[in-house]
């Protein structure tokens, strides 16, 4: 399924995609409400997802589809490389992140990629993550000091001490740095921080 808010983009991604043997392109939406009901209609294996829509933009939107149907696989396809922008979409649930001036077989190349269970990302958009050396999660600037202070071995009533909070806010934001970040445990968590504060 197509959910691209401009009509010229997605009749081009449908020709060409309808001359792939194999592939169907079994519907189109052009913003969050109709990409729901359409959902909800064709039951798509896989949707190829614009990022910069009008309304709600397609990083939220792939968020909130997946919250209804979990096995869905999502490829977004964008005009910017912007690490932040790649990084956020890999967190809301998307497989494979694609330049929409890719060359067709790469935009090929990653449907089949994410379809067949596996991740892609545009060589062009790889090349700037890595250089941005892999960028951090959006931590707020909150968590930042928290992090920092758990770098140098503070434990959480030391941290509530030193920055003015309750031990349970301090907590919660030890949560969601886990949450953010993917980090299993404790142990994890302290390492990343040891790992990345430190910088």
């Amino acid at each position: 399924m197509l959910v691209d808010d401009h009509p010229l983009v997605r009749d081009g991604l449908r020709a060409r995609l309808e001359a792939v043997p194999g592939f169907e392109v079994a519907g189109e939406a052009s913003n969050a409400d109709e990409a729901h009901a359409q959902l909800a209609a064709l039951n798509p294996s896989l949707i190829l997802m614009d990022v910069g829509m009008k309304g709600l933009n397609g990083i939220d939107l792939t968020s909130a589809l997946l919250a209804r149907q979990p096995g869905l696989l999502v490829l977004m396809l964008s005009m910017y490389d912007n690490p932040e922008y790649v990084q956020r979409a890999m967190q809301a649930g998307a497989r494979g992140y694609v330049l929409k001036d890719a060359p067709a077989s790469e935009i090929i190349a990653a449907i089949e990629a994410v379809a067949g269970g596996g991740t892609f990302l545009s060589p062009a958009v790889s090349k700037r993550l890595f250089r941005n050396q892999a960028p951090r999660p959006l931590l707020s600037s909150r968590e930042s000091e928290i992090l920092s202070a758990l770098a140098r071995g503070l434990a959480s009533k030391q941290i509530a001490r030193e920055m003015d909070l309750s031990v349970r806010t301090v907590e919660a934001h030890r949560q969601n740095i886990k949450r953010k970040l993917d980090l299993a445990g404790q142990a994890e968590l302290i390492k990343y921080a040891v790992e990345h504060a430190g910088r």
